[in-house]
């Protein structure tokens, strides 16, 4: 896989772009409103695969092969050794997959499982990112964070670990796009899905309201990914279901109507 990593300049303004000109144009300024060909993605059910569960050396290729099947979000889990103990990709990976992805008119959904995320935001955003999202336990700056997410020109997704109570969201309602409930403890892909997770995705779809997209990321497979539906949540991160199956692309829309996606 050939990493094209995107150069980015700095107007008269100050604002950081890449030689391309306006970053993803399929996103209005500011990151307060879709635009588009994307503007259905997060406000219908989706199923992401996730890159982390993919082979490496054909990432590509493997990408290619869930987006023919329908696929339109692709995830793409950050980690740092820190926050939790995995290491994973960086901005690199966001941009060797810029041109693939939005050249078939899909979405980046970056996850950042990293400490004090608000320093790395630029840094995704200018590779090609369309959504970053962020933990609220992995910065005392949440507010801070979502909003340099949203001054990148990208949605700003807050994600909430297991051990952490709902009520974490009630202050920050209104400060980010979309919310992210992870249904495994984070650090590394294959774990099994959290049982009653379902009670905690109804929690938090009363607390958001009906209009937010509502993502959950672990576990998520063929026998999880309808109970989670009817919860509430309306994007469905999936890796090693999908990856590690025979044929990714069959895993993908399997789960994708188990989902109602």
């Amino acid at each position: 896989m050939r990493l094209r990593i995107a150069k980015a300049v700095f107007t008269s303004a100050g604002c950081r772009r890449t030689q391309r000109g306006a970053r993803r144009p399929h996103i209005a300024r500011g990151g307060s409103s879709l635009a588009g060909v994307n503007d259905d993605l997060l406000n219908a059910r989706q199923v992401a695969p996730s890159v982390l569960a993919s082979d490496f050396a054909r990432v590509g290729a493997q990408v290619e092969e869930v987006m023919a099947a329908g696929a339109r979000v692709i995830h793409i889990d950050v980690m740092d050794g820190a926050f939790v103990p995995a290491l994973s990709m960086g901005p690199q990976m966001v941009s060797a997959l810029d041109e693939q992805v939005h050249g078939a008119g899909g979405w980046l959904d970056v996850h950042l499982m990293i400490e004090r995320p608000e320093r790395h935001v630029e840094a995704f955003a200018a590779a090609g990112a369309d959504s970053i999202s962020v933990h609220v336990e992995a910065t005392p700056h949440v507010h801070f964070a979502l909003k340099a997410v949203r001054e990148a020109d990208c949605k700003a997704g807050l994600a909430l670990n297991p051990g952490t109570t709902a009520t974490a969201i009630d202050s920050l309602i209104g400060a980010f796009d979309l919310l992210l409930c992870m249904t495994v403890n984070p650090g590394w892909g294959g774990q099994p899905y959290i049982a009653g997770s379902e009670a905690r995705i109804e929690d938090l779809r009363r607390r958001i309201g009906p209009d937010v997209p509502l993502e959950v990321d672990g576990g998520i497979d063929v026998s999880t990914a309808g109970p989670a539906a009817e919860a509430g949540a309306t994007l469905f991160v999936a890796g090693s279901s999908i990856y590690g199956a025979p044929d990714a692309a069959a895993a993908y829309r399997e789960i994708a109507a188990a989902a109602g996606a």
